[in-house]
């Protein structure tokens, strides 16, 4: 395993082959809390992943014991002027779209608390692994503001519209198994076991074409929400992408060889 840090409060661990990337929050004195700093360093971290063509799956996780995070760090925002809030928007909202718009399968690793800021990052993975401890929500309305991380439009895509909105409107805080119920996490696992949880089903992930995970990720993400028509037009051209690539050769070859593939990545 091999380790990079990304300032102060962000560490990048590669595991195996170095196909799955931890992605660490690694602020444990504020619980995570998402400072611009630290924003900056997830944006910055994202970045270098999604241009580094052997990351086939990247796992969100956290080094503090009671919190995946907290959210946005209301103590930094308590000192800014309405001009550092402006200036501080675009920063923040690289942390968020950092993470969304990652090209290969994500999966957040949810234990403690994962409030505001913190259940939106995990909301911008593909997938979420939750432990029994884990309390999610999108308080944002308690504190004068609303969720501002993709919140308002990552629930509702989860949930439904009408779930979503009675989340957001009461800022009510959720724990685990109804946060399982609801569809606000996929995964329930036992206290203690996420993180492995979720690196293990990174390197399940990870076993696959890389072409293929890219391409399937683009259509998912980009056919949701459109009209089936449209949708599977998408789709048709993600396919195209994978068709007459490398990696479809070797995986066929390697199928009827009986065999597993060495995926070219190409």
């Amino acid at each position: 395993m091999s380790e990079e840090r990304y300032g102060e409060f962000v560490l990048v661990r590669r595991h195996g082959p170095g196909h799955v990337a931890e992605l660490v929050l690694d602020r444990p004195k504020a619980m995570n809390a998402v400072s611009t700093e630290m924003a900056r360093s997830i944006a910055g971290a994202c970045a270098a992943l999604g241009a580094d063509n052997g990351v086939r799956a990247v796992v969100l996780t956290s080094t503090h014991e009671r919190a995946f995070c907290v959210g946005a760090d209301l103590k930094e925002r308590n000192s800014f002027s309405d001009a550092d809030l402006v200036r501080q928007r675009p920063v923040a909202r690289g942390a968020y779209t950092g993470v969304l718009e990652l090209p290969v399968p994500t999966i957040a690793a949810v234990h403690g608390f994962a409030l505001g800021g913190g259940f939106e990052l995990a909301l911008s993975c593909d997938v979420i692994v939750a432990d029994r401890t884990a309390v999610v929500g999108l308080p944002e309305v308690s504190v004068g503001v609303i969720p501002g991380g993709g919140g308002t439009q990552l629930l509702p895509r989860r949930v439904g519209a009408a779930r979503a909105a009675e989340l957001i409107f009461t800022a009510r805080r959720v724990e685990a198994a109804e946060a399982r119920e609801l569809g606000l996490v996929d995964v329930l696992v036992e206290e203690g076991q996420v993180r492995e949880e979720a690196l293990a089903l990174g390197a399940r992930i990870a076993a696959n074409s890389p072409v293929g995970l890219r391409a399937a990720k683009r259509a998912l993400r980009v056919g949701h929400g459109m009209d089936l028509r449209a949708g599977l037009e998408v789709e048709d051209a993600a396919w195209r992408a994978t068709a007459f690539s490398g990696d479809r050769a070797e995986g066929v070859a390697a199928f009827n060889e009986k065999r597993k593939p060495e995926w070219p990545g190409e």
